[in-house]
């Protein structure tokens, strides 16, 4: 078991680690918006990397490249876009390439080890030549300027995501930051939206991507917003080994405190993209104990989390506990809906409502009380084992249908 308190919360996000540096520009993807549209992420030094990608069967032309670049295990810069997803592109490869061509160009690394993003509307034409122009002035002011690169990479993201930890490793301290955008398009089966995490740990690829494929299963793929899937989901991590740490080339204890530092910004990162869903007023947390097994427990939390009547009761502050259950036996996991309790929590304290799979008596006043707070957790106890699991949603709002009905145009 690791001891998270090892792991300390730094300011910062990806310029938290030894050689790194970021910025953000607006370059005029969108030529109507005046918001940052171009980041880019440099280290001093070639990288050990990873990342996972989403599941869905139509995929942005930038995990094409970036699968490519990442086949070695190495990376060194990341530059993403937003404004434009490039996707369903007949010259979506093409840009991507292009992209990554223009950070060798401006910082003298190598094309192939450029992870590259993208995000915004699918299937808009796209030009290179907003980044071209802007490509002198993005990396003339490489610095630390992890919030930059976090603006530019926002659509309709209304506030900054941004963490990050420093910890020991056999008396070494290194560090490990992200930066994430994500606010809607989001039902992740893979990783999430956007995130790209750096650090200054010294670990091997394969280690490298064995925690971060663990790590999204209790992370980003137990966050949802809306229930779709995006097109251009990518989660990249790049270790440089700038703290001096010994190489972590196996498994072990210095591999768990790796992975619990990673986990410590995946979560953080996950609970802001999820408070920061598109028209979301809250921040739902299911909070799921006694579960049987490790699946069940994901499972039911998930189902629950995303929920449309289920955020629509939050939303109204309605403790409408059936809901819940509902969720719950429609997930597919094998649950005796007859020892199940439910609870609802918050700042304003707790309330249960039900009990053994039933409802009991409570007050719906001090109900409202509780759920009309920002942030909420909806506790589920199966009371058949020991394995438990959290995911994160928010409520549906009016704004959300508010902001898709017009998002193109």
């Amino acid at each position: 078991m690791i001891n998270y308190t090892e792991i300390t919360a730094i300011p910062g996000g990806v310029c938290a680690a030894r050689g790194f540096a970021a910025n953000g520009i607006r370059c005029g993807i969108r030529a109507s918006s005046k918001k940052r549209d171009l980041a880019l992420i440099v280290s001093e030094r070639r990288c050990a990397a990873a990342a996972v990608y989403t599941a869905n069967l139509v995929k942005s032309a930038p995990i094409r490249v970036t699968r490519e670049h990442l086949a070695d295990g190495y990376a060194q810069a990341v530059i993403c876009n937003s404004g434009n997803a490039n996707t369903c592109n007949a010259n979506g490869v093409e840009i991507a390439q292009g992209m990554c061509a223009l950070v060798e160009r401006y910082t003298g690394v190598p094309a192939f080890d450029v992870i590259v993003g993208s995000t915004g509307v699918i299937g808009q034409p796209m030009s290179l030549e907003p980044m071209e122009r802007g490509m002198a002035e993005l990396a003339s002011g490489l610095g630390d300027n992890s919030n930059l690169a976090e603006d530019a990479i926002m659509t309709t993201d209304t506030v900054p995501k941004e963490a990050a930890v420093e910890f020991e490793i056999e008396g070494v301290k290194c560090r490990l930051g992200g930066i994430a955008k994500g606010s809607g398009m989001i039902h992740p089966n893979m990783a999430t939206m956007l995130v790209f995490v750096t650090s200054d740990c010294a670990i091997t690829p394969q280690m490298l991507q064995r925690a971060v494929s663990e790590d999204v299963k209790t992370s980003f793929n137990m966050v949802s917003v809306d229930g779709d899937t995006s097109t251009n989901d990518t989660f990249a991590v790049m270790a440089n080994g700038m703290a001096g740490n010994q190489v972590i080339d196996s498994k072990g204890a210095d591999f768990d405190i790796f992975r619990a530092a990673l986990h410590t910004v995946t979560v953080k990162l996950c609970r802001m993209i999820a408070k920061d869903g598109e028209g979301a007023t809250k921040l739902l947390s299911c909070i799921l104990s006694g579960a049987g097994e490790p699946e069940t427990a994901k499972t039911v939390a998930k189902s629950v989390i995303c929920s449309s009547l289920t955020k629509a009761a939050m939303f109204g502050a309605d403790a409408n506990w059936g809901r819940v259950l509902c969720a719950i036996g429609y997930s597919g996991a094998d649950v005796d809906v007859e020892k199940v309790d439910v609870s609802f929590r918050s700042r304003a304290g707790q309330v249960d409502v039900c009990k053994n799979g039933a409802g009991i008596p409570f007050s719906e006043e001090e109900a409202k009380r509780v759920l009309l707070e920002d942030e909420i957790d909806i506790l589920v106890n199966l009371n058949d084992g020991d394995f438990s699991a959290e995911a994160w949603g928010c409520d549906l709002t009016y704004d959300y249908v508010k902001i898709n009905g017009d998002y193109r145009t």
